[in-house]
Order: structure tokens, then C-alpha cells, then sequence
């Protein structure tokens, strides 16, 4: 059996059984009601380290049309671009739902930057050495023409990160069977730069020093684990 039909053979065990936990148990508790509540504008801060938000020019990550589709599927979105010490610019996207249920799962770049236009190059996991853990995320170059923008990101399922799909789905089932709906966010960061590996250090850079401005179960809500 190839990698390939090994995975989707995985994915499709997992989505078998989380049909049959959903009809088995109907969660009825939400994750997001027992951790402080998630407000985007306020939980990322608009200045910290040497970064602070570019006020003069309004952000349009995605399309019109993809934004309305987000709009339908997350409570919040958030777009900003923050400016660093040495003029370096990183383009923040974020979305999250308070529902991680099957209509509310994440919209992944690989999904939502092809239906823009742009080609997606390469992809690959990677991680992000925090003070107190290591952050899986997933690394992306896309291209739009002349233009190359390298990706940073991951998703959280409640207290986990979930990169790919099928993780997503095990993490979910796992709060099913607990009783448990939870809540989930996208963090995407992204700039315009050809070189992707001089990208990927300042993505990372930008990363640890938001983790670490802001208190722990704020954090925690970010790059997941436990709020306390």
C-alpha cells in the first residue's frame, strides 16, 4: 500500500468513526465557555517587540468572495499588516470559530490562495522553538506572477495544533467522544519575498516575539495547550 491510499485509508477509518461518535454522542459542552473569551482585535496585540500595525493602507489578504465565505464559516477574522524594526513587513491573517464542527473547519492557503490565482510551489512542516514548547506549522511558497509570498502557518482544534486534515478530524473526534465542541483558529503569516528560507526566520522571529508578549492562557489560545 503507497503512502497516498495509506492516508486516505486513514482518513477515511477516522471519518468512519467520527460518523458514528457524532450519532452516538452529541456533545453538548463547549471548550471556548470554559477559556477566556476570544476577542481578535484585542488578544493580537496591535504593537509588541519592535512590530507594530500599519494604520495606512487597509489589508485584503483574500478576495471578496472568499471573505464572504469566511465571514460565514468563523465568528472572527482578522487582517493586519505589522511593520518590524528594520522596515520589514509581515502580512497577519486569522480566522476562528468557536465551533470546530465539520461546517466550521479551517480554510487552509493551500485551498484558499490557488482560487485566488496564485500557485502554490512548495509545502512542507516545520516548527517554531518557543519558551515554553515547539509550534508545528506548516511552510508554503506561493506565487502570484512576479510576486513570491512564503506562508507560516497552523490551525488549533481546541487545545491542539492540527496541520493537515486528517489530524483535524482525530482531534475533533477525541473531543466527541469527551462530549466536548471545540473551538478552533487559523493563524496564517505571510510577506513579498523571493528568498522563502530568509522569510521563514523572520516569520519565526515575528511568532516567538507575539507569543512572548503576551500572558500565558493568552498565548496558549494562539499556538495551543492548556489556558492555565
Amino acid at each position: 500500500m503507497n503512502v497516498r491510499r495509506a492516508k486516505a485509508t486513514i482518513a477515511a477509518i477516522l471519518m468512519v468513526a467520527s460518523f458514528a461518535a457524532a450519532a452516538l454522542l452529541k456533545p453538548t459542552h463547549k471548550l471556548a465557555d470554559t477559556r477566556p473569551p476570544v476577542d481578535l482585535e484585542t488578544l493580537f496585540p496591535k504593537r509588541f517587540g519592535g512590530w507594530v500595525v500599519d494604520h495606512r493602507i487597509p489589508v485584503q489578504l483574500v478576495s471578496p468572495d472568499t471573505q464572504a465565505m469566511l465571514d460565514k464559516i468563523y465568528n472572527q477574522t482578522l487582517s493586519r499588516t505589522y511593520i518590524g524594526p528594520q522596515g520589514e513587513r509581515i502580512m497577519l491573517s486569522v480566522a476562528y470559530g468557536g465551533d470546530q464542527s465539520d461546517g466550521t473547519r479551517a480554510h487552509r492557503p493551500e485551498v484558499c490562495y490557488p482560487a485566488q490565482g496564485f500557485q502554490i510551489l512548495s509545502g512542507s512542516e516545520s516548527a517554531i522553538q518557543l519558551n515554553t514548547k515547539s509550534l508545528r506549522v506548516r511552510q508554503l511558497v506561493s506565487k502570484l506572477g512576479a510576486r513570491v509570498e512564503p506562508i507560516t502557518y497552523w490551525v488549533t482544534v481546541g487545545e491542539s495544533v492540527a496541520l493537515s486534515g486528517t489530524e483535524q478530524k482525530f482531534a475533533q473526534l477525541k473531543y466527541t467522544l469527551r462530549g466536548v465542541i471545540p473551538d478552533g483558529m487559523l493563524v496564517r503569516i505571510s510577506n513579498i519575498e523571493p528568498n522563502a528560507e530568509s522569510a521563514y526566520v523572520l516569520h519565526q522571529t515575528f511568532v516567538r516575539e507575539l507569543a512572548s508578549s503576551l500572558p500565558a492562557a493568552q498565548a496558549a489560545q494562539i499556538v495551543g495547550g492548556p489556558a492555565d
